[in-house]
């Protein structure tokens, strides 16, 4: 649960440092799980104009600063694949815990609570200044085998347990 409510806080926090005042609203967030458990999220957001000039004039390096919180607060290893003004991809080694059985495989995703990235944003002396709707309008969560889930507009997202057979 920790794992990505952390990594949203942790690139929503680099861009709302930055920022003088305006609104960070989630898209749509990605995770494709590759079969070793490893998993690409890629988190489509909106700042507006001056929160975009603001993160990337002031802040040399926003991929180094989320591997870095990523991995100082938890216990993954990250690679930043991209990091923009509307999206930031990265890689999380492990992210499903995946298990062998008798013909198959279970992998099962983290529960995912963005309640928790709001109350730690609320801790930061701008966040008066700053409105923002961490429930993602879309969070699809995709298995090797190509099955997903999809949430809607959801705060809280269940951890997903899916079986692949051999």
């Amino acid at each position: 649960m920790k794992l990505f409510h952390g990594a949203l806080v942790a690139f929503l926090l680099v861009a709302c440092l930055a920022a003088p005042a305006g609104a960070v609203i989630v898209h749509n967030l990605n995770i494709v799980v590759s079969g070793n458990g490893d998993a690409q999220v890629d988190i489509h957001y909106e700042l507006n104009w001056l929160e975009q000039a603001a993160v990337f004039a002031r802040i040399a390096d926003p991929g180094t600063e989320l591997k870095s919180a990523l991995e100082n607060n938890f216990d993954v290893s990250v690679d930043v694949i991209s990091v923009d003004n509307h999206e930031a991809t990265v890689l999380v080694h492990p992210f499903a815990r995946v298990s062998s059985l008798s013909g198959g495989t279970r992998y099962i995703t983290p529960e995912l609570s963005f309640e928790n990235a709001q109350r730690a944003l609320n801790r930061y002396w701008f966040a008066p200044l700053v409105s923002a709707d961490f429930s993602p309008d879309v969070t699809r969560v995709v298995f090797p085998d190509g099955y997903s889930e999809e949430f809607f507009n959801q705060i809280d997202i269940p951890s997903v347990s899916h079986t692949i057979s051999t």
